[in-house]
């Protein structure tokens, strides 16, 4: 006797569909979703526009009065500048006062030290600028004390400053 076999087969199964990105569309919903946003924003600026002409018209005297406001400010800065801003004429050139510095008879090197001490540098800086050693920049420093009648290089910076040998 002969026995067949009958082989047990399963149905089919259902196909996937592919996702939206994999077929190279956008979908059937981009147009409606489109118009909904171009609706909102349309919604947007209308109601905007709205709070502006409430505000504009409950605000009307302080909107002026800030127009007018600004206008004389623009003239104000127009006219002072007209006036004043070409009346000041360069100042001279410093020339450091000959006649104190005859008076007092503080040397050129003295000066350029005093120029130095003015500028903040210390001593070995100044004698570094100079050309000369820390012991001399010493000494031309206690002539300047003594001549400007001060102790302190603050204070000789004030006396230098007050009778116009440096700026």
């Amino acid at each position: 006797m002969s026995v067949q076999r009958r082989m047990v087969t399963s149905p089919p199964l259902p196909q996937r569909r592919q996702p939206m990105k994999s077929r190279g569309r956008l979908g059937p919903l981009w147009k409606p979703v489109l118009g909904y946003g171009a609706l909102l924003a349309l919604g947007a600026v209308l109601l905007q526009w709205l709070d502006y002409q409430r505000l504009a018209r409950s605000h009307a005297g302080d909107i002026y009065i800030f127009l007018i406001a600004l206008g004389f400010l623009a003239l104000g800065i127009f006219v002072g500048t007209r006036v004043f801003g070409h009346r000041h004429a360069p100042p001279p050139p410093f020339d450091g006062n000959p006649k104190a510095l005859a008076s007092l008879g503080i040397s050129a090197r003295e000066l350029d030290v005093l120029n130095e001490i003015a500028a903040g540098l210390s001593t070995k800086e100044i004698a570094a600028k100079l050309d000369v050693s820390p012991n001399t920049v010493k000494t031309h420093t206690a002539r300047l004390f003594e001549k400007l009648e001060v102790g302190r290089r603050t204070e000789a910076i004030k006396r230098a400053r007050e009778i116009g040998i440096v700026r």
